[in-house]
Order: C-alpha cells, then structure tokens, then sequence
C-alpha cells in the first residue's frame, strides 16, 4: 500500500473522467489523506454537469479533517448550480496549499478547466484520469482512450496519469481490480500515460500486494446505503 502524498506529488490536482468512475470518491480520499498528512487542502467541487455524487456532501467531514471546500452551490448540498466559484482562484494564488479538484465526468463537464488553462499553465498541475472498467461507456480500450483525449482536446491540457478506481461498490472483488487494471495498462500503451495506482479499500489490499495500492475508504453512499444512526449498532448485533 503506498500513501497517496507520495503518489500524488503535484501541488494542484485534477481529477476527471468518464461520469460514474468514481472521481469524487477519489477526490474526497486524497484530500483527507493529504489533510491527514498535514497539508493545508482546499478540495473544489467543480462538478455541475450532471454530477451523480457530489464532494460538497461530505462537507462537513472535510471540513472537520481542515480540508477547506469549495463549491458552487453553498447554502444547499442538494442544489446545482452552474456556475464556478470565484474562490477557486485561492488554489492558484496560495502556494502553501495543496489543491484538489472535482471536475466534471465528461468532455463537456470537464470544459470548465478551460477557464483556468492560465494559471494552471503556470502552476506544479497533475491532470488525472479516473478509469473503471465497470462503467460500459469506457469498458473498452479504444472507448476509454476517446473519452481522455476529448477531455485533453477540451480543456487544452495534458494528462499526466491514470487510476485504475474500478469497482463494483460493496460487492468488489480483488478480481475486478485486476480487471481494471488490465484495461488501465491497455490504455496506458494506447496513451502514453502511466498508471499511477489501483484503488482499494483496505481490507482487499492483502490480496493485490504485486500492484501499486491506494487504499481508500468509502465515503460516497447512495441514501439508502446510510444507516440511521440509531440502525447502526443492530446492524452490527444483527452480524
């Protein structure tokens, strides 16, 4: 298992792909680890095209582990709106933090990148392509390998590497991420992009020991997946 600040060494990244890929999973994890690590983090969730989860739901966890989050829509977690803070410019301006961004699954969600091609031109940015094999729009090779380039054509900027986040929720198996990290190698080949890690809870990390493990936890929970609080403690008798 490899931490993810030794992973991840640029002081801005940008996290994009395919929707449904889990890059607000990703997001979220590696801006609590490198919180954790003691880095100043600012999280920008940057997704407001047709997001499925969001960074901001999980605001108040963030901001307990000193992650400060920046969204667009601030006074409802459960509201979009299309538009892109104007404090997203402080990740840029303030050299002393580490930056995180949710952009959006697409080439179209992702074109908001575009209006900062500037300074990203002129800061230490990693983008970073989130891939899962579980996702059929980009399951193939050739279909994942179209998605990254129109998301490089849109926003003008190189890929700097990939991670393999395939995965099948609570039913993952350590033969998915293997799957997964097939397709990653192939389009890594296809690309000339390196693979920078698999993603793994930790319980499965034991079994994935020849592959470069980020192990993360599961934040993002579709509502019916959330106990009530008091539900939590039967289910555990229940076990």
């Amino acid at each position: 298992m490899t931490a993810p600040q030794q992973l991840f060494t640029s002081r801005v990244l940008l996290l994009t792909g395919h929707y449904g890929t889990g890059k607000t999973e990703c997001a979220v994890n590696l801006a609590l680890a490198l919180a954790a690590a003691g880095e100043k983090t600012v999280l920008a969730d940057l997704d407001i095209v047709n997001p499925y989860f969001r960074s901001r739901e999980r605001k108040d966890r963030l901001t307990a582990a000193g992650v400060r989050v920046i969204t667009s829509s601030q006074a409802c977690s459960d509201a979009d709106v299309p538009a892109i803070p104007a404090e997203v410019n402080t990740i840029f301006q303030d050299r002393s933090c580490r930056g995180v961004l949710d952009i959006g699954g697409d080439p179209v969600g992702a074109r908001v990148l575009a209006r900062f091609r500037p300074q990203i031109a002129r800061e230490d940015c990693c983008l970073l392509y989130v891939s899962n094999a579980n996702r059929p729009e980009v399951r193939e090779p050739d279909r994942a390998l179209a998605c990254l380039r129109s998301i490089e054509d849109v926003t003008g900027l190189k890929c700097g590497g990939i991670i393999n986040n395939t995965h099948l929720c609570g039913e993952t198996t350590a033969e998915d991420i293997r799957r997964g990290a097939a397709l990653a190698e192939e389009l890594s080949r296809a690309a000339g992009i390196p693979v920078i890690c698999h993603t793994a809870e930790a319980s499965l990390a034991p079994q994935l020991t020849d592959l470069t493990v980020w192990p993360i936890e599961i934040y993002m929970k579709k509502p019916w997946e959330v106990l009530p609080t008091g539900m939590r403690g039967k289910e555990r008798r229940l076990k």
